[in-house]
């Protein structure tokens, strides 16, 4: 089983994180968090890399049913979408595959909430 899904799509990298973010919103997720792997790398080591961003999702509705289900589900929360440019033009979306990342847990409330929440991320990748 894959643990993500993805899509490679052409533009530009800060418009394409626009445009994730605003597919997320669209579908209940707010951006908790944003890693640039790239800055930080460059801060940190003072290597070059590419655009490389982590967005923290959060859908709080299904964040706090997972959380009632299961307390320590916390340490898989949020959820991650990576956006990252290897090639200039052609940038990849990538999403976490919730039931991918918590199927070690056996709750099945969990792998409800699990479900919906990858038909939401999967929505996010597909309308890109």
């Amino acid at each position: 089983m894959n643990y993500y899904f993805n899509k490679i799509i052409s533009g530009d990298f800060n418009q394409v994180i626009e445009k994730v973010t605003e597919e997320l919103k669209s579908e209940g997720f707010g951006i908790l968090t944003e890693i640039d792997i790239k800055a930080t790398l460059k801060k940190k080591l003072d290597v070059d890399f590419y655009n490389y961003k982590i967005l923290g999702a959060c859908n709080p509705p299904f964040a706090y049913e997972a959380l009632k289900a299961e307390d320590k589900i916390g340490t898989m929360l949020p959820c991650n979408v990576i956006v990252q440019e290897r090639e200039a033009g052609k940038i990849e979306v990538s999403a976490v595959d919730p039931i991918a990342s918590m199927g070690a847990v056996q709750n099945e409330k969990l792998a409800e909430i699990a479900t919906q929440v990858r038909g939401k991320l999967k929505m996010v990748v597909e309308k890109l």
